[in-house]
């Protein structure tokens, strides 16, 4: 049955098309009949690192004629494949792992080969992003995907400034030598809120790490193995506690500390003074910044 659904795959691949092929992210087992078909019966395969895509076509006995297209060099590949496509040939293209353009080269070889008027298709597969969030307990229809942090602190803290009246979770990539940081700042301004840090996905030591920022920053300190490898953060939104459960005095003296404090700040002193949770107030001053008020 398998081999009945791999030979119709292979009689389904055409020439003057390139095909966006999704590959494993860790596991080879991850890979589809469909992206085996392809990759064995494409002219060329585009790849950002051919000494890693020769590896994933040695495990399944697949030779193809393999072309470095990469982040420097692919605007000016892309005048080379399509003059392959115009001759007739089929190409695919693939990334180091998971989906090539999300995060990775291959965006603008698609819009200039669908520019010119070839065919472009997608091989769907594995997904980082969607692997992470499948199993982060995210409840909500949408979700924004920002890709990777930024490098330098402050456009970091711009980010998570934007994101406190965020009512949708953010999926986020971060790299090991910078995941300390982004957690010691993400602490700052989510204090209470849950994040799941999903880290080698689909490999031999693939983990999940779930619980508050704190928690999960804990986590990481307590075992540095943990702060190894590739790393996809899921922040969940923040429950907002209606203000209707504060008493107006409680809720005027977070008004005007939170006009003249940065709003963590403002709610653990709006706490000692009114006795009310900080929480509450917290969430109180992230409700008001999202309506505006």
């Amino acid at each position: 049955m398998m081999q009945k659904h791999y030979q119709k795959a292979c009689e389904s691949v055409e020439k003057q098309t390139l095909y966006v092929v999704a590959t494993p992210i860790g596991n080879l087992g991850d890979i589809t009949l469909r992206a085996l078909a392809v990759l064995a019966n494409a002219d060329i395969i585009c790849a950002e690192d051919t000494r890693v895509t020769v590896q994933l076509l040695g495990a399944y006995g697949i030779q193809g004629r393999l072309v470095s297209v990469r982040e420097h060099n692919e605007r000016q590949m892309a005048d080379k494949i399509i003059q392959a496509l115009a001759a007739g040939q089929s190409v695919a293209q693939v990334s180091d792992a998971g989906t090539p353009a999300v995060c990775d080269p291959g965006a603008k070889l698609a819009a200039l080969v669908r520019e010119v008027g070839y065919k472009v298709v997608p091989v769907a597969g594995p997904s980082a992003v969607m692997a992470a969030l499948s199993v982060a307990g995210v409840t909500q229809p949408d979700f924004y995907f920002h890709g990777f942090l930024p490098h330098k602190s402050g456009e970091r803290k711009k980010l998570f400034e934007r994101w406190q009246t965020a009512d949708y979770p953010v999926v986020m990539f971060e790299t090991p030598h910078r995941i300390e940081a982004a957690l010691n700042e993400m602490a700052e301004y989510f204090p209470e809120r849950t994040i799941m840090l999903a880290r080698e996905i689909s490999k031999t030591f693939e983990t999940f790490l779930s619980g508050t920022v704190e928690e999960v920053r804990a986590m990481l300190q307590a075992d540095s193995n943990q702060s190894r490898g590739e790393m996809v953060l899921v922040l969940q939104p923040q429950a907002v506690q209606r203000s209707e459960t504060l008493p107006e005095d409680a809720q005027h003296v977070m008004k005007v500390l939170a006009a003249e404090l940065p709003t963590k700040q403002a709610a653990e002193l709006a706490a000692k003074i009114t006795g009310k949770s900080k929480k509450a107030l917290y969430d109180l001053a992230l409700e008001w910044k999202k309506s505006g008020g």
